[in-house]
């Protein structure tokens, strides 16, 4: 500190005042990061300090008080007085620095930039068709969420990968009111001094408070400078629509992360632009690409860019850097334009796969036509007519979609359960989904169903491919009832599905034959999940399978056959 009141000192003491950054520091949400990587199976970490910064007013040198110095000539009462006016200016800015440091309040910190109109964007700015309340040739951003930061530029924006910048060129050199942009000398590679006059860092993706997920994630730099600088960076490729700049890093592979931090923060943040929007991604993976490429194309009319991958020059309008995060696998429609909900994102899945299951479909008829002619030709046509006629029986029956798991947390006996399902009036169905699966075939199975029976983890995401009114039956392993019922259980019923779940008992666990009757594994799972992510994920996420009460679940599953029989009833009197 004691370098901060000796700078204020020397201010006060040449008459001048200096624009200093002040770093402000938030504190880490460690149980919802633990929590959350339960949901997912991803890694855990501590918190993420995120720095914003507030700046000090610069008096103009062409002002009253600026460049001012101290003489003995005719004049020197009235220059006694500018100079006491001057130290006096300074002194309350020195405080105000000061202050900030000292205590480090967001308030204080909302407080000026909203006073200055700096960097200071508000949520409704974001989601704001075009950005129309921010003003051109503006960098605002807002780090208020604890969950991602995002920024907006709006302007003569220019990707350069090279040095992980985006640049805003900009003719203006004061904000509204009498405050001044932040200005700083920088050197250029090739010794030609430009000024910046805003610079903001951040790193595009939604899970800010882990730190140890975060510190993987590429940074950029954005910078605002004047448009004289924009001559030595020319436009390689020019688009006349906006961009959105993401990350496709940190816990990408993990279906759940690859939904709750990637498709479903992307939906939200671009879907009031109708497509017309370029992404640019950063840590480019071309398997993300085949693999989400179907959803993409209905959120975005253009190619993605990859941002390190193409050397070009990009300019673009407006550029929103970072995504937006309302909750687990879910949306806050009060938050969204035109009130978009969780089920208007199913809606464009729906519309990404259907032309891919319909393929399928096709294929699948013309191989039936063929095994029907072969079967002509050796069997009775009698034989024929009563396999059709048990097909036909067949397809009335609710349909049960097990998401079947091998490893940690699968039912060992599965197969007992499937035949106690098909003797209560399920055809079942089983998908064994792995990191290879195309997903068009998952929406398809998922999509047709009925009731999705799976054991908690992270193809329980898949329940978004789920019709509204479905049954969602959740087998919850001990110790994971929180992060079930969280990053599941809650969201599943906000798209409308009918969630029933089945907290197994002690002696359904594998963990029942490791372990004494009283030991707090058995007895109190929350006390040894109190104790860190790593005795969670050891012992219940990867330690445990599950042996079903078949007595025990088979009320589940009657419960839901008997909705699902009236609520299809139900669907074919609408139809007629």
């Amino acid at each position: 500190m004691a370098k901060y009141h000796q700078r204020c000192h020397q201010w006060k003491k040449i008459g001048l005042v200096q624009v200093k950054p002040v770093k402000h520091h938030m504190k880490p949400f460690k149980d919802e990061e633990q929590a959350a990587a339960a949901a997912g199976g991803g890694g855990g970490g501590g918190g993420d300090d995120e720095e914003s910064r507030a700046f000090l007013l610069v008096v103009p040198p062409n002002s009253s008080y600026g460049g001012y110095y101290y003489n003995n000539n005719n004049n020197n009462k009235r220059t006694k007085l500018k100079l006491l006016t001057l130290l006096f200016l300074s002194f309350l800015s020195c405080s105000f620095i000061l202050a900030l440091h000292l205590f480090g309040s967001t308030s204080a910190f909302s407080l000026f930039y909203s006073f200055g109109g700096v960097n200071d964007c508000s949520a409704s700015d974001v989601n704001a068709p075009l950005y129309g309340s921010i003003a051109n040739g503006t960098i605002c951003c807002d780090r208020s969420s604890h969950r991602s930061d995002i920024c907006v530029m709006k302007g003569d924006v220019r990707t350069n990968s090279a040095s992980s910048s985006v640049f805003l060129y900009s003719s203006k050199t004061t904000t509204h009111g009498f405050f001044n942009y932040v200005s700083s000398k920088v050197e250029e590679a090739n010794g030609d001094v430009q000024v910046e006059l805003q610079h903001e860092k951040i790193k595009p993706y939604t899970r800010k408070w882990e730190t140890s997920v975060m510190n993987t994630i590429d940074e950029l730099d954005l910078v605002s400078k004047t448009e004289n600088a924009a001559i030595n960076h020319h436009c390689d490729v020019n688009h006349d629509v906006p961009a959105v700049f993401f990350s496709t890093g940190g816990y990408t592979g993990n279906v759940y992360h690859e939904f709750n931090d990637g498709i479903l923060p992307l939906y939200i943040t671009s879907q009031h632009l109708n497509k017309k929007v370029v992404f640019v991604i950063l840590e480019y993976h071309n398997w993300w690409i085949l693999k989400y490429g179907d959803i993409l194309s209905h959120l975005s009319d253009y190619p993605v860019i990859d941002f390190s991958g193409d050397k070009r020059t990009h300019c673009f309008p407006e550029a929103i850097v970072g995504l937006r995060i309302h909750d687990e696998l879910t949306m806050d429609s009060s938050l969204m334009s035109g009130n978009k909900s969780i089920v208007d994102f199913r809606n464009v899945l729906d519309l990404a796969y259907w032309p891919r299951i319909n393929g399928l479909i096709q294929d699948e008829e013309r191989e039936a036509k063929e095994r029907k002619r072969e079967k002509l030709s050796v069997s009775p046509s009698s034989e024929i007519v009563e396999e059709v006629q048990e097909e036909d029986q067949l397809i009335k029956k609710p349909k049960l979609v097990v998401l079947s798991r091998n490893g940690s947390r699968a039912i060992t006996n599965e197969d007992l359960m499937l035949k106690m399902a098909e003797k209560i009036g399920f055809r079942i169905q089983v998908v064994r989904p792995d990191k290879t699966t195309e997903l068009a075939k998952i929406y398809r199975a998922l999509n047709s169903s009925d009731v999705l029976i799976g054991v908690h983890g992270a193809a329980m995401t898949h329940f978004l491919f789920m019709k509204p009114g479905s049954v969602f039956i959740q087998v919850i392993p001990l110790g994971t009832d929180w992060a079930a019922e969280t990053y599941y259980g809650e969201p599943s019923r906000k798209l409308g599905l009918n969630y029933i779940s089945y907290p197994i008992l002690p002696r359904e666990s594998s963990l029942y034959d490791k372990y004494d009757t009283r030991d707090p594994v058995l007895r109190d799972p929350e006390s040894v999940n109190r104790k860190g992510w790593q005795y969670t994920k050891s012992i219940y996420l990867d330690g445990q399978n599950v042996r079903l009460n078949l007595g025990r679940f088979r009320k589940r599953l009657v419960r839901a056959y008997n909705y699902s029989i009236n609520r299809n009833r139900h669907l074919r009197l609408q139809s007629k």
